[in-house]
């Protein structure tokens, strides 16, 4: 296993569903949900996986977590594979699926740690005093919610005791789905910077996200997935690299949205990508090699056109721009 703390080797997943077609009548439909997701992450690393939703995100990371058995391949967590050692891996792994189940609504945030510390095997002193710490790291101390019922929460208080819950046995491997959906900005901070900070201290961290912003400050690597696939991986900067130094132009336009496409099909901007705007209007994104020639040329032809154009600027590519290149799609 060498350095890799977390390793997925061709895992594939596929679910069968029924649609119904009348009143008596349903077909089968099959939904492959992974199709050969490979990657390794080592101690010390976040690595996010960032895709859409229904991309397979978590489907991989309840296989991890062993909460589902993949069809084929192999995965192992620490060293102990995920189907053939169960027990050993969930003794390796801190996880956060959703930061409001699971909790008892009538428990204080205390309670309701140690009652998850005594399932994790900790009792008494040390179970208290595990219990103590990690309401002062997590600053549900400071805020004065240590001792609250769960149902007086706030959602980021909630995301906080839910970290709290993964960290009881100091697990090395941490796996986070979404940890930040929903917070408000300080609370998502204070998320980031710890999951930053336990990275420093050794732990591997599988973050997924849809968030490009976060993935790009919190990851060290990140792993786009598409349709059950891993579309591309690095650093956001070797992500960026990889779309060949093209940069954005992004325009804001009002007009009749067909005539904006028909522009766009006629000056060959196949791969722009346009979206609804708050103030009803369009925002067109499009990659190119020459942003000041093609720049020029669009604003023209949509004055042309009798096109009202708000706005226009060029930027440099972000992991939205990456993944809009490997996928034709903005953000996830």
């Amino acid at each position: 296993m060498g350095n890799y703390t977390v390793i997925a080797e061709d895992l594939r997943k596929t679910y069968k569903t029924r649609e119904r077609r009348g009143l008596l009548k349903s077909t089968v439909q099959v939904i492959e949900a992974l199709k050969g997701v490979s990657f390794k992450i080592a101690r010390g690393e976040v690595v996010g996986l960032l895709g859409p939703n229904g991309a397979g995100k978590t489907t991989t990371v309840k296989i991890l977590a062993t909460l589902l058995i993949p069809d084929s391949g192999d995965a192992w967590i620490n060293g102990y594979h995920v189907v053939k050692n169960v027990d050993d891996v969930r003794r390796s792994i801190g996880v956060l699926f959703s930061v409001e189940k699971g909790f008892y609504a009538k428990l204080t945030g205390r309670e309701n740690l140690r009652y998850f510390a005594a399932l994790y095997g900790l009792h008494g002193s040390e179970a208290d005093a595990r219990v103590d710490e990690l309401l002062r790291l997590l600053e549900l101390e400071k805020l004065g919610a240590s001792d609250r019922l769960f149902e007086e929460y706030s959602l980021g208080m909630k995301a906080r005791l839910g970290l709290a819950r993964a960290l009881l046995r100091d697990p090395p491997v941490l796996i986070l789905d979404e940890p930040t959906l929903g917070l408000d900005p300080p609370s998502a901070r204070k998320i980031r910077g710890l999951v930053r900070e336990m990275a420093r201290n050794g732990k591997t961290i599988l973050y997924t996200t849809h968030n490009m912003f976060e993935a790009e400050i919190v990851c060290d690597r990140i792993l786009l997935i598409d349709k059950g696939r891993i579309i591309a991986e690095g650093t956001p900067g070797e992500l960026k690299d990889k779309i060949g130094g093209k940069r954005t132009i992004i325009v804001k336009v009002r007009g009749d949205p067909s005539l904006v496409s028909a522009v766009l099909r006629e000056l060959g901007f196949m791969d722009a990508v346009a979206e609804s705007s708050e103030d009803d209007g369009l925002t067109l994104k499009l990659l190119t090699s020459s942003p000041e020639d093609d720049a020029t040329m669009l604003l023209r032809e949509l004055v042309r056109r009798g096109i009202g154009v708000s706005s226009l600027r060029i930027e440099e590519p972000t992991l939205e721009d990456v993944f809009m290149y490997f996928t034709g799609r903005a953000e996830p």
